[in-house]
């Protein structure tokens, strides 16, 4: 049986675009268009293209304490690694014209809390084994943003990104769970 995930766990994030080759969750270079913002995300096609990039710390948006198991359903932040955790938050940020059916660009931002709910994300994972609410690592999952009172789109993998050295594919969110095949199922496992 898989690992539960706790709140303080280091991840990745797998993304499910074609058969689970849509790379993984990383931080690269600037984002210009997004005001406010700290890092671009895209994917990769390792966890590790640098330092950190494609690592994520689980933390609680609702003040549960650090080794508290993630039920689905519940809301966190994800801090990135890159620069010894000075990566940022991941965060919903203006809109992101680069990427077909987006609803919002996704980057990171200093502070959890930089918009109304921006840097909120709500894990649901469609099963687990056993069916007991909790996230383990291989579950599949989806992540809604909290900006605009959880009106802040489905976390996607989307199109190219042109402005992000060694990246595999854009990052937006979506209104929908899925925009295309696996664009927005991921899954986590431990770093």
């Amino acid at each position: 049986m898989a690992d539960v995930l706790k709140y303080g766990d280091k991840v990745h994030l797998q993304n499910g675009w074609d058969n689970w080759k849509g790379g993984y969750l990383d931080t690269n270079s600037g984002d210009p268009n997004a005001s406010g913002s700290k890092y671009g995300v895209s994917t990769a096609s390792t966890p590790t293209r640098g330092a950190g990039t494609g690592t994520w710390e689980i933390t609680s948006a609702s003040g549960k304490p650090v080794g508290a198991e993630v039920l689905s359903g519940d809301a966190v932040h994800l801090l990135n690694g890159w620069d010894n955790w000075k990566g940022g938050y991941l965060d919903t940020n203006s809109g992101d014209p680069n990427a077909s059916g987006s609803k919002y660009g996704v980057s990171t931002a200093a502070d959890k809390n930089r918009g109304n709910g921006t840097g909120k994300w709500r894990i649901f994972a469609e099963t687990s084994t056993p069916t007991d609410s909790k996230v383990r690592e291989g579950d599949q999952v989806h992540l809604l943003n909290g900006w605009d009172d959880w009106n802040g789109g489905f976390l996607d993998t989307n199109s190219g990104d042109p402005n992000a050295s060694g990246s595999k594919y854009g990052v937006s969110t979506s209104p929908y769970i899925d925009r295309g095949t696996g664009t927005g199922t991921w899954r986590f496992s431990k770093a």
